[in-house]
C-alpha cells in the first residue's frame, strides 16, 4: 500500500472523500499495519453505567431457570401457608389478593428493567456488527494487497524468464 489514494481508488472505486468514517478508519489502520480488532466485552463493560450493569444482572437472573423454579416454590409455599397452615388466621386468604398485588408490582418493575437490558443487547449487537465489518474489511484489504504483491512478483518473474529465454534463443545457432 505505497500510495494510499491509488489504493483507495483501485479497491473502492471511489475517492477518499466519498468513503465513510469506518472505511477511513480501517484504511488508516491497514496503512499503518496496525490491528483493528478489539475485545468487545471489555469495550462495552468500560462504557456501561452501574444502572445498565444492574439491569443486565436483573434480566439475567429473571430469565433463568433458577429464578423460575425458586419463584414457583415461593408461590406454592405462599398458597400452602395461607390455605392449610394458617387456616383461621391467614394473612392473605384465598383468592390471594395481596399476592396478586405483589406479583403486579414485581411485573411492573421487572418489565422495564428487562426492556432496558434488551435495548442494551441490541446496542451491543450493533456495536459487534460494526466491529465485525471493520475486521472483515481490513482482512479483505489485506488479502487484496497480498494478491497485488504476489501478482507483481509473478509478473516480475515472468519478465525475467522471458529475458532468459530471449538470451538463450539468441545463443542458439540459426
Amino acid at each position: 500500500m505505497h500510495n494510499l489514494s491509488d489504493f483507495i481508488h483501485h479497491h473502492f472505486d471511489k475517492s477518499a472523500d466519498e468513503l465513510g468514517e469506518i472505511e477511513k478508519r480501517v484504511l488508516a489502520k491497514a496503512h499503518e499495519r496496525k490491528i483493528i480488532s478489539t475485545d468487545i466485552n471489555a469495550a462495552l463493560r468500560a462504557e456501561s453505567s452501574v444502572g445498565e450493569r444492574l439491569a443486565d444482572s436483573i434480566a439475567r437472573i429473571g430469565g433463568s431457570w433458577y429464578f423460575i423454579v425458586t419463584f414457583l416454590l415461593f408461590l406454592v409455599f405462599w398458597c400452602v401457608v395461607n390455605t392449610i397452615v394458617l387456616l383461621t388466621r391467614a394473612f392473605d386468604p384465598y383468592p390471594f389478593i395481596f399476592l396478586n398485588l405483589v406479583l403486579s408490582m414485581l411485573a411492573a418493575i421487572q418489565a422495564p428493567i428487562i426492556m432496558m437490558s434488551q435495548n442494551r443487547q441490541a446496542e451491543r449487537d450493533r456495536f459487534e456488527a460494526a466491529k465485525d465489518y471493520e475486521v472483515n474489511l481490513k482482512a479483505e484489504l489485506e488479502v487484496l494487497s497480498l494478491h497485488q504483491k504476489i501478482d507483481m512478483r509473478v509478473l516480475t518473474e515472468i519478465a525475467a524468464l522471458r529475458e532468459d529465454i530471449e538470451r538463450l534463443h539468441q545463443r542458439l545457432p540459426s
